[in-house]
């Protein structure tokens, strides 16, 4: 249980069978669908999700699913923060902080010494770059297989 923000938080690792969830990620897909073009959109789909590679955890409060986070491995020693969404009736109440934490501290007990991002540039992502900066995220240069894109901000940080 989470008890750092507003609402009690109960974090657990994700159900891809839960329905209520699938609808809270479909929204999330579609949330940002209209931010850029298809080349310049990362978000990882349900089959993305699934993969094993790929940690997906969701926060719930009074039932309901109201955050999810998730990390990819993307080499030795090194994640990626994926599919982090607050629901967007409880943003600025601390859900996203918790589960970044929670995502954090799940990395670093599985050894992980960076974890990295890719964020839009467009103001409708300036709160989680906010988000990001103040947990110690700078931004970087393209990891893994991303290119530069002046749509996209990387970012970063060690463990």
């Amino acid at each position: 249980m989470v008890q750092d923000c507003p609402v009690t938080l109960q974090i657990s690792r994700a159900d891809l069978d839960d329905p209520l969830l699938r609808a809270f990620l479909v929204a999330h897909l579609r949330d940002l669908a209209p931010t850029a073009p298809a080349e310049s959109q990362h978000a990882l789909d349900l089959d993305g999700l699934a993969r094993p590679e790929v940690r997906l955890w969701a926060a719930h409060a009074d039932g309901e699913v109201v955050g999810t986070g998730a990390l990819a491995r993307v080499g030795h020693e090194h994640d990626e923060l994926k599919s982090m969404r607050t629901d967007p009736a409880r943003r600025g109440s601390g859900i996203a902080s918790a589960v970044l934490a929670h995502l954090l501290d799940d990395a670093r007990s599985r050894g992980v010494r960076r974890v990295s991002l890719e964020t839009g540039s467009m103001e409708f992502f300036a709160p989680a770059r906010r988000l990001y900066a103040r947990t110690g995220f700078e931004e970087c240069a393209p990891f893994g297989s991303y290119a530069p894109d002046p749509l996209s901000v990387f970012m970063t940080l060690s463990l």
